[in-house]
């Protein structure tokens, strides 16, 4: 059983554990899809019963777009603009959380990783659920404010290695964020959850070799290309 405490390797690249992680062990549990695809067996025979071609071409490269950070940030614009230059899906990571979340988010009382646990999980199954239905890739959104949030997304493609995952984490100071979040209109997310994000943000770390940084302190113009520019940048990487 995986455990929150568990460093979770993503095609073939494990994370070192790190002081990051919560010293209590709380269970991961199992994605239902997590071996969705059938792997060939030497005899010519698929996993899940059916025949294999040993002619087949490769399963083409997949790739999951994860847009990170605190409210605020830009994830959203971000992640829209990824996914409509890309021509992928997008999946908005607040409609995915349940009723008592966004109840107690508009009370102006923080998550706790009990709260977090079954969202979580939900958009990892999004997300595997949008490259099931043939797509190139998908990108989502999602605060995944601590190394063991990400880590769940991690076991998406534990099984798939023509998938590959990655983060783009959208860095600024306390300070900018609140302003732009004071300025919001009729949104759950107050200008007081900001600093109770801050408190228990763990900003990805460099051997987190799947995360991208961009400072989102520059022009939204600016971070929208920048974040694009890496994208196409990372997935030629993984033609070569």
């Amino acid at each position: 059983m995986l455990s929150y405490n568990t460093s979770v390797a993503v095609n073939g690249q494990r994370p070192s554990s790190s002081g990051a992680m919560s010293s209590g062990r709380q269970s991961i549990p199992p994605s239902p899809k997590a071996a969705r695809l059938p792997t060939a067996l030497s005899n010519g025979v698929m996993t899940n019963g059916s025949a294999a071609s040993t002619t087949d071409s490769p399963a083409k490269d997949q790739h999951i777009w994860l847009v990170t950070g605190p409210a605020g940030c830009g994830k959203s614009t971000v992640a829209k603009h990824i996914a409509d230059s890309l021509q992928l899906p997008f999946v908005e990571g607040d409609e995915y959380h349940p009723k008592a979340n966004i109840e107690k988010m508009s009370a102006g009382i923080p998550l706790t990783d009990a709260d977090r646990w079954d969202w979580l999980t939900a958009l990892r199954e999004a997300s595997i659920n949008e490259l099931d239905k043939g797509s190139d890739g998908v990108v989502l959104t999602c605060s995944a404010l601590k190394r063991k949030y990400r880590d769940v997304i991690r076991v998406a493609p534990y099984f798939t290695p023509n998938v590959h995952l990655h983060f783009i984490y959208l860095d600024a100071p306390e300070e900018v964020l609140l302003q732009r979040v004071s300025a919001r209109q009729n949104h759950y997310m107050g200008a007081n959850m900001v600093h109770s994000q801050f408190e228990v943000l763990e900003r990805p770390t460099a051997d987190e070799v799947d995360v991208i940084t961009i400072d989102v302190t520059q022009s939204q113009e600016a971070v929208k290309a920048d974040a694009l520019d890496q994208a196409n940048k990372t997935m030629d990487s993984t033609r070569s």
